[in-house]
């Protein structure tokens, strides 16, 4: 498979993980979809093979860390949540701690 599929593959995969995680929260839906949408915009034009690779292994990391880390809940009564949602401020702060590290990483690798 071509790098363009794959890329193309994993915008897919990335969208679908984010309709399953967050099929009831029309909130994180909307902010999950901008930002899955950002951040393959804002790359369009790399070129580099290795950036690339790089950059897939940060959108593969963040698929598997919704797939895994994130727990909706439902609010049942006034202050009472039936486990099915965590907090989508919880996964934004751990997705954008992990987009961090990950563009940390990168920089250092171009400044060598």
């Amino acid at each position: 498979m071509g790098r363009e599929a794959k890329v193309l593959q994993l915008f897919k995969t990335l969208h679908r993980t984010r309709q399953q995680v967050f099929k009831n929260d029309a909130r994180a839906l909307e902010a999950a979809r901008i930002k899955i949408n950002e951040e393959f915009k804002s790359y369009k034009n790399e070129t580099s093979p290795k950036k690339i690779e790089e950059l897939m292994k940060v959108g593969s990391d963040v698929e598997l860390l919704l797939r895994t880390s994130v727990i909706q809940g439902i609010h049942t009564d006034h202050n009472t949540l039936r486990t099915w949602d965590t907090s989508v401020e919880q996964y934004r702060q751990k997705s954008q701690l992990l987009l961090a590290k990950t563009r940390e990483t990168l920089k250092d690798k171009h400044v060598k």
